[in-house]
């Protein structure tokens, strides 16, 4: 990585890209929810709608095997249903909590998203953090999964990926409500045991082959080896990049003063910018996504980028999602 590059990723000593959003009150992690449950049934009737299109007529089943298969017993969590509890069961626990069966269906891929949970993505313009598109886009993945009665689950990271944590593939509405509470802080997840490189620590947590959309900004210094270790994961994983273009988040007003005390959130190192500079951030931003998104490319890896509008957004993933998952039964 050239060493312009290395000074605009975030995280890497370079707190140009994210300190003008500090200080204007922009919310901070747990704040405020970044997608809540009339974005969720939005989003879940829009899916309900599209899938009508691919559904109807004539067509191979999607599903595989003859039934389902019995997994265990776990907690009850908010969204499960009543005939799934186990009552026997429950009564040893006295109720609490209740015990529910949990069963699978022999199918198709589970759907794991691999989400970016760094403390920069929670700045943003306009009162719009870039954690709000990632997380709209988990809603979107998520829900369709379960259209399809595909597990879903989710990985987190931070900071580059130095840190991971997990929440393991299940059935049902209530998981992904369950995923989406745990992306945005209010749900404990179980750390994931680091490997040598990414791909053997991603690869090493999953139980079989798995639908890997990986979403973030991309906004850190070792992008373009992360890119290439995920590209590994291809050779047994179905992975492709969800990339929030955040560009919008660095157009910001022009300053009176000529010179801009700049603050990393992640790093907590500062930098003295000039108003030039600030400028030309937004258009930095671009240019660096572009160039990751070709070298994705490259790698065989697919590469859907959007926005944070929603109205935007929304209708592309779930149609990029729908055909890939349609392709892949």
């Amino acid at each position: 990585m050239s060493g312009t590059r290395a000074r605009m990723a975030r995280g890497s000593g370079a707190p140009d890209l994210r300190e003008p959003q500090v200080g204007e009150g922009l919310p901070r992690p747990n704040d405020d929810e970044l997608v809540d449950f009339a974005e969720i049934t939005e989003i879940e009737l829009r899916i309900l709608r599209r899938m009508k299109e691919y559904t109807l007529g004539d067509h191979g089943s999607v599903f595989h095997g003859t039934g389902v298969d019995f997994v265990g017993l776990r907690d009850w969590q908010a969204g499960d249903r009543m005939s799934s509890i186990d009552w026997p069961q429950s009564t040893l626990t006295n109720f609490t909590p209740m015990v529910v069966r949990d069963y699978e269906q022999p199918g198709t891929a589970p759907i794991v998203v691999v989400a970016d949970q760094s403390p920069s993505t929670r700045c943003g313009a306009a009162g719009v953090p870039i954690a709000a598109g990632i997380a709209r886009a988990m809603a979107t993945i998520g829900l369709s999964a379960v259209y399809f009665q595909d597990m879903f689950g989710i990985i987190t990271f931070d900071k580059g990926f130095a840190s991971m944590a997990a929440l393991r593939p299940r059935v049902g509405r209530g998981h992904v409500i369950h995923c989406l509470d745990a992306y945005q802080g209010r749900v404990s997840m179980e750390d994931v045991r680091a490997g040598h490189r990414l791909s053997t620590t991603i690869g090493g947590h999953l139980r079989r082959t798995t639908l890997l959309p990986v979403i973030s900004d991309f906004l850190f210094e070792d992008a373009s080896a992360r890119i290439k270790e995920l590209a590994e994961l291809s050779s047994v994983h179905d992975v492709f990049l969800v990339m929030i273009d955040s560009a919008f988040a660095f157009e910001l007003p022009d300053v009176s003063s000529g010179w801009i005390n700049a603050f990393d959130i992640e790093t907590g190192e500062s930098r003295l910018m000039s108003r030039r500079e600030l400028r030309a951030l937004a258009s930095r931003v671009r240019s660096w996504q572009d160039e990751l998104e070709r070298e994705a490319h490259q790698r065989d890896l697919d590469v859907l980028r959007i926005g944070v509008n929603e109205e935007q957004s929304l209708p592309a993933l779930l149609e990029f999602v729908m055909v890939r998952r349609l392709r892949k039964a």
